[in-house]
């Protein structure tokens, strides 16, 4: 991979992207370049370039010195670029080729060099069409618990693995998340979007002392808890996949957290889609809930049994404590990111590009209803089917 420092930080133009991808050499002297800015995010610049001629592309992802979403009144880090090649480095390292290829950086320009996707599809966008995607799970399984078990202190000797918390520290991405995720919903907050015809549930939530209780104890576990390398923003739309292939991109709000984060995001979008779904198609999203979590769990588990760092790993019942906490951690971060998919800054299209008004309102009432209900009874919540069957009782 190359690492190049070149001029002062400027937004790329598509003319000046196509000039950089040809200063890194990444295509022949003949190449014809065409580019198209691509990106529909909240943050970023994406640039794809191909060569007409060999159908050959490279993406170029420039961070913003602002949200993108809301302009330049919220400035914002461009370390965020660094942060992210390295996290896709890092987590590649584990999950290969789970995880896109960085073949160049630049800290000034704030850009990452990588792979092209383009052959793949955005899998919250093949959902809402009803793909299926039979390898997803086990695959987001599969990298959930490589990444997160081989950053954390079971695989990493303790001068390691606390150089990366030093590393990866990304503090205003973290207040991002602590804002939208873990405050802003629960409060009466001027961030807070939603349709009149949630007035009533909204409200109610704000006025819900336990579940603003069990919320701020989840919120501590995320500020204090660096327990393993985050992607930090696992939804449907971080995910590129096919029938046979599964690609995660866009790790920029990596950090050290809590295990249960990562697992939570990836499942409360999966949780939303089985809202959006009837029948066979929801048959489909309750076994990838199903087989997310038995495959990390699993996994995880196997790992455990591995580690030459915690000399309790052979205690009888430390592997069932290490992962009740983690399934305990996810169902509560999954239930946060419902509720604030649905009356926070951010929501997912998922639910907001259904046109029936009547259903439309329904499905996010069921939604908060999930998120509440996964919060308050985390503890009591014992497997995965039970999560499933929970989902049942609010769907009828």
């Amino acid at each position: 991979m190359a690492v190049v420092a070149t001029k002062p930080y400027e937004s790329l133009t598509q003319e000046t992207a196509i000039s950089l991808a040809n200063e890194l050499s990444l295509f022949s002297n003949e190449a014809q370049l065409v580019c198209e800015e691509i990106g529909d995010g909240n943050l970023n610049y994406v640039f794809r370039i191909t060569d007409q001629a060999s159908g050959k592309g490279i993406i170029i992802k420039q961070a913003l010195p602002y949200a993108k979403v809301i302009g330049e009144s919220w400035p914002l880090t461009l370390k965020r670029a660094k942060i992210e090649a390295s996290a896709l480095q890092k987590h590649g390292e584990y999950a290969v080729g789970l995880v896109p290829k960085v073949y160049a950086t630049d800290e000034n320009l704030a850009i990452t060099v990588m792979e092209d996707l383009s052959h793949l599809e955005i899998v919250r966008e093949g959902l809402i069409k009803g793909e299926s995607y039979p390898k997803l799970s086990t695959d987001i399984g599969e990298y959930l618990a490589l990444t997160l078990f081989n950053t954390s202190d079971f695989a990493l000797h303790p001068f390691e693995k606390k150089a990366l918390v030093v590393e990866f520290s990304n503090p205003e991405l973290c207040k991002i998340t602590e804002d939208l995720i873990f405050t802003d919903p629960f409060f009466d907050h001027e961030t807070n979007d939603f349709e009149p015809a949630l007035q009533a549930e909204v409200e109610a939530i704000w006025n819900n002392t336990l579940l603003k209780l069990e919320v701020a104890k989840l919120k501590r576990s995320f500020l204090t808890e660096a327990e393993a390398l985050l992607h930090g923003d696992l939804h449907t739309g971080s995910i590129f996949a096919s029938e046979e292939d599964t690609k995660v991109i866009d790790p920029e709000f990596a950090f050290y957290g809590p295990i249960g984060f990562d697992v939570g995001l990836f499942l409360g979008n999966l949780i939303v889609q089985s809202f959006t779904r009837e029948g066979k198609q929801r048959d489909v999203i309750h076994s990838h809930i199903h087989n997310t979590w038995v495959t990390f769990s699993s996994k995880f588990s196997e790992f455990l049994e591995q580690s030459e760092f915690d000399l309790f790993n052979d205690v009888e019942g430390y592997d069932a404590f290490v992962l009740e906490k983690v399934f305990r951690d996810s169902l509560g971060f999954a239930g946060c990111e419902l509720i604030r998919r649905t009356i926070g800054l951010a929501h997912v299209k998922d639910l907001d590009s259904i046109e029936n008004q009547e259903k439309r309102i329904l499905l996010k009432k069921q939604t908060l209803k999930a998120g509440e209900l996964l919060i308050i009874r985390r503890k009591e919540i014992d497997s995965i089917d039970a999560v499933i069957e929970l989902l049942g009782e609010i769907q009828q």
